[in-house]
C-alpha cells in the first residue's frame, strides 16, 4: 500500500449525505483518512438512522473496507457542536476516531 493510513472516523452526518450514495435523513458514516483525494476515501454509510453503531457494528464496517482496528487500538469520542450555518439549531455532534491497519489481503 503506498497510501499513509491516517486513522478512522466516525460521524453523524445530520442533514444526510451525498457521497459516495445519497441518503435523505441523518446516518453515521464511517470513513478512512489517507493521503491522496478525500474521494478515494474508503467510506461506509450506514442506512439512515441517527443511532450510534454498536462496536460490532463497526468493525464489521471496518472489515468491509479492508481494514480493522490497529493492535491496541479503541475508538476515541469527542463531543462538539454543529456549524451555525446548517438549517437546523445547532446541536451537538458526536464524532470518533480509531487508528487501523489494513487487513491482510483486504481491499486496501
Amino acid at each position: 500500500m503506498s497510501k499513509q493510513i491516517l486513522g478512522a472516523h466516525l460521524s453523524l452526518r445530520c442533514c444526510g449525505t451525498t457521497m459516495p450514495q445519497v441518503t435523505a435523513g441523518p446516518c453515521w458514516q464511517v470513513f478512512v483518512a489517507m493521503t491522496g483525494l478525500v474521494s478515494e476515501w474508503p467510506t461506509y454509510t450506514w442506512p439512515t438512522s441517527s443511532e450510534i453503531p454498536t462496536s460490532d457494528q463497526r468493525l464489521e464496517a471496518l472489515t468491509e473496507l479492508g481494514f480493522t482496528l490497529a493492535d491496541g487500538a479503541d475508538w476515541e469520542w469527542t463531543e462538539g457542536t454543529g456549524p451555525e450555518y446548517h438549517p437546523h439549531p445547532v446541536r451537538v455532534a458526536l464524532l470518533a476516531a480509531a487508528k487501523v491497519r489494513p487487513l491482510d489481503g483486504g481491499a486496501a
